[in-house]
């Protein structure tokens, strides 16, 4: 879970994730990486974390900024047969995982939610200026990742060892991170299953509309040219 300056969503998002995964017939963890916040954080996470639960919480640092480096370092530290990601602001439920493992337990690489895709349920859509933004990146992700309708939902799961080689050759950083690292996979032949969501907008997301709307679109152009 990449989290950068998360001190008052994570409390509850941690809580909610942890309750369920132990209900769970698989072993999990949770691994909250703290993306060089300047609030509480790191600490407050690990206050709500119970050292006897079943299911136990981890939280790392991550000095490199961006989002893909965060999920990166995140990944990089599992050993389990399956890992992947999910935004702080819990925008996806955690309950959507069941369906996610079911799929990789079938044999799909990756599993990705997705707003676009049939069956999916805007619960409370993004500010126009941002959906708009959106629209015009989707656009131009067509070309990078096929059959994927949206490459930025902040819900990803996967086969380890698939996507350990991919990341391995990621060089995206920021929000444009999450194209390359689905574009690696399909160029090393892996499946991706895209899955519907019931998605819920946070408008305290840390996204910064101008300044990192800006350096995805340059992220996604450069990874046209590679």
């Amino acid at each position: 879970m990449p989290a950068y300056n998360e001190a008052l969503r994570l409390p509850a998002t941690v809580a909610i994730t942890v309750a369920y995964l132990a209900q769970q017939p698989w072993t999990s963890r949770v691994v909250v990486v703290d993306n060089g916040s300047s609030d509480d954080t790191a600490r407050v996470t690990r206050s709500v974390a119970d050292p006897s639960a079943r299911v136990p919480v981890d939280v790392i640092g991550c000095s490199r900024p961006g989002k893909g480096a965060a999920v990166r370092r995140g990944m990089l530290t599992s050993e389990s047969r399956f890992v992947g990601f999910f935004d702080a602001d819990l925008a996806t439920p955690v309950e959507t995982l069941g369906t996610a493992m079911a799929l990789l337990t079938e044999g799909a690489a990756a599993v990705v939610g997705s707003r676009y895709a049939p069956g999916s349920t805007l619960l409370r859509p993004q500010p126009v200026g941002r959906r708009l933004g959106g629209a015009v990146f989707r656009r131009l992700t067509h070309t990078r990742v096929s059959g994927v309708r949206d490459t930025q939902c902040g819900f990803k799961f996967f086969e380890r060892e698939v996507v350990s080689r991919s990341l391995a050759q990621c060089r995206t950083s920021g929000f444009a991170f999450d194209v390359e690292l689905l574009q690696r996979i399909q160029v090393d032949g892996g499946s991706i299953v895209e899955i519907p969501v019931a998605w819920t907008d946070d408008p305290r997301s840390t996204f910064r509309p101008i300044a990192d709307g800006v350096a995805s679109f340059a992220a996604l152009l450069q990874l046209g040219r590679g």
